[in-house]
């Protein structure tokens, strides 16, 4: 396996995301708490997806990550 491809692999995803702008404000509080629940979790990736409408914003941040088994 090449290392690009070793350190892209992962067995869980975890899913933030916020639509109200003191949620948004709040996301990063909101991951760093997780990130401290789970020390021994290997993050491997992460994608920030942004939608909207007329009416609404979402931000999405996805972390990818390798938790020791």
């Amino acid at each position: 396996m090449t290392e690009v491809a070793q350190r892209n692999r992962f067995n869980g995803v975890k899913i933030f995301s916020a639509t109200m702008a003191q949620e948004r404000d709040r996301l990063g509080d909101r991951i760093t708490e997780w990130m401290r629940e789970h020390p021994g979790f290997e993050i491997v990736d992460t994608v920030v997806t942004q939608s909207s409408d007329e009416a609404f914003h979402c931000l999405a941040i996805t972390i990818f990550y390798n938790e020791p088994l």
